[in-house]
């Protein structure tokens, strides 16, 4: 795969996809996280990396939002599902599902999108999803008691690529090698050459070591499992709770993760834990041990009455003894009960075992008061446990390792799968929360336009169980009119909304719609007050293009590779009303000649048919009347029929209502409305 081939890569940004395990894969798939683990791409740029991927899988030219408003309302849309993600992960995720003209990649998210209406948005599930990250790979793992030796420069180059974690040194000889087990406490040697060379230390020739680094280096994968524990551990209580299927034996991943601690240390070993506790715990024995036998030596002394003849006294100083062979002479065995005790106190407070021999040395048979350690026993002592501890923390770990290792593969799958579970869930909560449906998307030979029953906008600032339901359809060029705040504006919105969820492959908001398959979406928000004479020009500039872009005149079809649906509000506003009805009729004439679909809201739609020069359908927004002040609409636009204004709607009402003198003067402005 010529990964500079993606739309918004590089050739740095393709050297760095290509560090990873499958980079096709997950350009494929659209997986943000699996991206996401490239050095340097954070998951908003491996979101963008894989819809440019996905754009080039499906030969999508892209550009179906045509207009700065249709973006928006697409970027609203996407909030919603995004809102109900649990995962910043998820929430990317759905970045790569945009609006598409190419068919493959809408049914691609249809097929999705329809399995995801099924899932149970269980809150256990969500809850449980709260701590799931996408896995992170640690790169500070640094390891200093341990190095590799090698006399190739190339194998020299390869173990600095294969295992950076250790220092990587060149030796010529076994005396080089010796000079580097003194410095470290293990040595990998890389060339079968030094097999049987004899040197201190912990030496071993281990030629395949760079195809297994996780026998040199099981604090990479320990590493790993740690950092991503509780990641680990949340995917797999989604995954149970979800019934999701991995091939990853959970009870054994479980049960690695707790012989784990947060710097990937191996726990929950008797014997490691024995031999950890006996290290740090010597000093303080020893010293404890010290005073057990000295208490009880003091008080032997204190209780013990010594009498000593002269003679025995004189031939003492005679040979220049002192307290000590005194104390030999007169409490052995009081002091050899002390010592005794000292050596035991010892040996039990540390469960020695091995080292019971060296340990029992720490005090000497010797007689003296204050009986006192041998400091170069304890030394050898230390080192001793050091050394078993080290020996047991290593080939733990590299059992441990040996499991973990094999399961790295299956572990990164469950966590991706829950992390996709949070975008289905999105999808469909989305789904319930606006009682959606999918829509019927028509081929080119099918009718053009779009059909709505019961459309509901969530993007409304009112409560969703609120909006009142929208039935509408539109099969060519078409002027909508309404009252002021009778829904013109929602409704369009509605239809774009409906257009672009469509177009995503994603449910819409309705009891039922049927959306002709497009090529562009064209939205034009109402322009707020007159434009000036350049920004009228360059308006119409931009009308000049559409409507030039969409099929050939005189044809009256559009093919399917060009079609575009045109929603404009209110253009009236970009100049004055006279000159803006003939504008706008031109540009309906345009677009129908061309076969367009297109709506048009406009308070002008009496002028525009006028100035027209074909029948131009007319839509309205009916009101009902006015209650209390309030205006009273029917929100679906009523086919054919031109709403009627507030201002008739007022006069109207005046006219029932009045006296007999002023009903008349009302009902001759009524006649004005036509």
């Amino acid at each position: 795969m010529d990964l500079e081939a993606i739309p918004g890569v590089g050739a740095k940004t393709a050297e760095r996809l290509a560090e990873l395990d499958d980079p096709e894969r997950a350009l494929r798939d659209g997986d943000v996280a699996a991206i996401a683990r490239a050095p340097g791409i954070s998951e908003g740029r491996a979101a963008r990396i894989a819809r440019g991927a996905i754009r080039r899988d499906h030969d999508d030219p892209g550009g179906f939002l045509g207009t700065d408003r249709a973006n928006e309302l697409y970027r609203e849309a996407l909030a919603l599902f995004q809102e109900r993600t649990v995962t910043d992960y998820a929430a990317r995720r759905l970045e790569t599902i945009y609006p598409s003209a190419t068919e493959s990649r809408i049914e691609e998210v249809r097929e999705f999108a329809t399995a995801a209406m099924d899932r149970d948005p269980d809150p256990a599930v969500r809850d449980a999803l709260a701590d799931v990250e996408p896995l992170d790979a640690p790169g500070d793992v640094r390891i200093r008691d341990r190095c590799l030796a090698t006399g190739d420069a190339e194998t020299y180059a390869r173990a600095q690529e294969a295992i950076p974690e250790v220092s990587v040194e060149l030796v010529d000889d076994a005396r080089k090698l010796s000079e580097l087990a003194r410095g470290y406490a293990t040595v990998v040697a890389l060339d079968e050459d030094f097999t049987g060379v004899e040197v201190d230390g912990d030496v071993r020739v281990e030629p395949s070591a760079l195809e297994n680094p996780a026998e040199v280096v099981p604090e990479r994968v320990l590493t790993f499992f740690a950092r991503n524990r509780d990641s680990l551990r949340a995917a797999t209580e989604v995954a149970q709770r979800a019934g999701i299927e991995v091939d990853c034996d959970l009870s054994a991943l479980e049960s690695s993760l707790d012989q784990l601690d947060d710097d990937g240390q191996v726990r929950g070993d008797e014997e490691l834990d024995r031999l950890t506790t006996a290290v740090d715990d010597l000093d303080a024995a020893v010293s404890t041990a010290e005073s057990v036998a000295n208490d009880r030596l003091r008080e032997a002394i204190e209780e013990r009455d010594v009498t000593i003849e002269g003679a025995d006294l004189l031939t003492l100083v005679e040979r220049g003894a002192g307290v000590d062979s005194l104390l030999g002479r007169e409490l052995a065995d009081e002091y050899a009960d002390a010592v005794a005790a000292a050596r035991d106190h010892l040996v039990d407070a540390l469960q020695l075992r091995d080292t019971e021999s060296i340990a029992r040395r720490t005090f000497p048979d010797e007689p003296t008061f204050p009986v006192e350690r041998d400091e170069s026993v304890v030394s050898r002592l230390r080192e001793e446990l050091t050394a078993a501890r080290d020996r047991r923390a290593t080939r733990r770990k590299r059992e441990l390792a040996g499991e973990l290792a094999d399961a790295r593969p299956a572990a990164e799958e469950l966590v991706d799968a829950a992390l996709d579970l949070d975008v289905e869930l999105a999808v469909a909560r989305f789904a319930r929360d606006f009682d959606c449906t999918m829509p019927t998307l028509t081929s080119a030979d099918e009718a053009p336009g779009f059909e709505i029953e019961g459309g509901r906008s969530p993007l409304l600032d009112v409560p969703f169980e609120a909006v009142e339901p929208v039935d509408y359809g539109v099969d060519g060029v078409t002027l909508l009119s309404g009252v002021n705040s009778g829904g013109k504006t929602s409704t369009l919105d509605l239809v774009a909304l409906l257009v672009l969820l469509a177009h995503m492959g994603l449910p819409v908001p309705a009891e039922a719609a049927r959306v002709e398959r497009l090529a562009e979406l064209h939205y034009h928000a109402k322009t707020q007050g007159t434009l000036d004479a350049g920004a009228f020009e360059s308006t119409l500039r931009e009308f000049g293009g559409l409507v030039t872009g969409v099929g050939e005149e005189g044809d009256g079809e559009t093919p399917a590779s060009a079609r575009k649906l045109v929603l404009v509000d209110e253009l009236e506003s970009i100049t004055e009303p006279g000159a803006s009805a003939k504008i706008m009729a031109g540009i309906l004439e345009a677009l129908d000649e061309r076969g367009a679909t297109a709506v048009f809201v406009s308070h002008l739609a009496r002028e525009i048919r006028a100035a027209a020069d074909f029948d131009v359908q007319v839509d309205g927004i009916q009101a009902v009347g006015l209650e209390d002040g309030e205006l009273r609409v029917n929100r679906s636009p009523v086919k054919g029929e031109l709403a009627r204004s507030t201002p008739e709607l007022i006069v109207e009402k005046l006219a029932e209502d009045g006296d007999e003198r002023s009903k008349a003067f009302y009902e001759r402005l009524l006649t004005k409305f036509g």
